[in-house]
């Protein structure tokens, strides 16, 4: 029988931090507004995985202020600094 190994993502941040991150930099100046469609690319996740993230990040992410803005064809997110 063989062990497969995984690589080691000790020092890779989790995506949840990847995405905080990216948006504490981008809301820095002020409020910003964005569609997860549209920030997918930069931030290296999916749509659907930024979708999830920014529910919990709205109760977690005590420096920004997270608010499901409107929905129209997807969801848009309003983010400030806190």
């Amino acid at each position: 029988m063989s062990a497969t190994t995984q690589p080691s993502t000790d020092d890779a941040p989790s995506k949840e931090a990847r995405l905080k991150d990216y948006l504490a930099e981008k809301a820095a100046d002020g409020e910003m507004y964005f569609k997860s469609k549209f920030i997918a690319d930069e931030v290296g996740l999916s749509p659907k995985e930024i979708g999830a993230l920014m529910v919990k990040l709205t109760d977690a992410a005590e420096d920004l202020e997270i608010e499901k803005w409107s929905y129209t064809s997807a969801t848009t997110w309003r983010v400030e600094p806190a």
